[in-house]
């Protein structure tokens, strides 16, 4: 199947360009006299799910962007300057919201990997509860990932995890669930994941009957066809999570994508990156410019891994970006640049109109 988006004047390779030229973008100082502009959430409201798409309290579709962070676990720094974890805190929330005009972060707790919540329930809890808030203060919305491929394994975990979610959180109009990050490619999705998923959302609809879930789909989140063959029934507000590498993954899953869009499967792409699957590699500009103008045609919300200083092709970060947020050009790496600029034009004009 061919694609029919417009490729915009190759838009990624453009503001990876601009991104390199210096001197750091940032925002003016407030001036008093000024009102101060709503945030993303004041304006738009809880999201919800219509005719198969993710709509603003007015009912109407519309998409946003934002950072992942890196998977919480203690103990995962890997050789970077700072535990993943560390960067959950307000300084990095209150940065990426000003300086990027991210409306939207993703919080991936690992489940049961070492370090992660079955571990240490309270330490991550913590962590949790530190970049909710400051995303929540921020007027940012925020996915709070289950991050695991081996969800169905630990279903009391989830379960018990999100019921602590929801009576924290529920009700909050930032508030996204996200039950699980990745199903492997051999975790069927009806006979396995969509009945775990389906006990997980009970628990979590007899505490929060509104807010909106994502349900992870088979092969790492990439066969979001099946799903729509053989979608939840009997809740409302839940989407699908679709996530894609540019540089590895191309035309044929956007043809999955297209397939499920067209039955009224709601996407969210609550994972992707600029490189190849494994995290690594270089920036592949040219098919992330073509995947951005995919979810910008069909109003895809989206958020980018990672926001960490791990030394991968994915990570947005150098080694001399710590979690106090004081970083300058030096502290972005090549795709943290492309990501960085691609997230302050999400509602600009280079993306307004991208359509058929």
């Amino acid at each position: 199947m061919t694609t029919n988006e417009p490729r915009v004047l190759g838009l990624a390779s453009a503001l990876l360009a601009v991104a390199g030229c210096g001197g750091q973008q940032g925002v003016d100082p407030p001036n008093p006299s000024e009102p101060v502009p709503m945030t993303a959430v004041e304006r738009h409201g809880a999201l919800s799910i219509t005719g198969g798409h993710v709509v603003d309290q007015s009912g109407q579709p519309w998409s946003v962007a934002g950072p992942s962070f890196f998977w919480g676990n203690a103990g995962w720094g890997d050789g970077a300057p700072a535990e993943p974890s560390d960067y959950f805190n307000p300084d990095v929330l209150r940065y990426v919201q000003s300086e990027w005009n991210a409306a939207i972060v993703r919080i991936p707790m690992g489940a049961e990997t070492p370090g992660g919540y079955i571990e240490d329930e309270d330490g991550r809890w913590a962590r949790i509860v530190a970049a909710a808030d400051a995303a929540i203060d921020e007027g940012m919305y925020v996915i709070v990932d289950w991050h695991s491929h081996h969800a169905e394994d630990h279903p009391e975990a989830a379960v018990a995890f999100f019921e602590r979610v929801a009576r924290q959180y529920g009700g909050i109009p930032n508030l996204i669930y996200e039950i699980y990050n990745e199903p492997l490619q051999d975790t069927d999705w009806s006979t396995v994941i969509k009945p775990y998923a389906e006990r997980v959302i009970g628990a979590i609809r007899a505490i929060d009957p509104d807010n909106l879930i994502i349900v992870g789909t088979q092969s790492w989140s990439q066969d979001v066809d099946k799903a729509a063959d053989d979608p939840i029934l009997g809740f409302e507000n839940i989407a699908y999570t679709l996530h894609f590498y540019a540089g590895t993954h191309g035309e044929g899953l956007r043809d999955k994508a297209r397939y499920a869009l067209q039955l009224g499967l709601p996407i969210v792409v609550t994972e992707w990156g600029t490189v190849n699957a494994t995290g690594d590699g270089g920036v592949d500009a040219d098919e992330t410019d073509r995947w951005m103008t995919f979810l910008a045609r069909h109003q895809l919300t989206h958020c980018n891994w990672s926001l960490h200083s791990k030394q991968e092709g994915a990570s947005m970060l150098t080694s001399s970006g710590l979690p106090d947020a004081h970083w300058d050009e030096d502290s972005f790496t090549e795709s943290g640049r492309l990501v960085r600029e691609i997230i302050r034009k999400w509602h600009s004009v280079d993306y307004a109109g991208r359509g058929e």
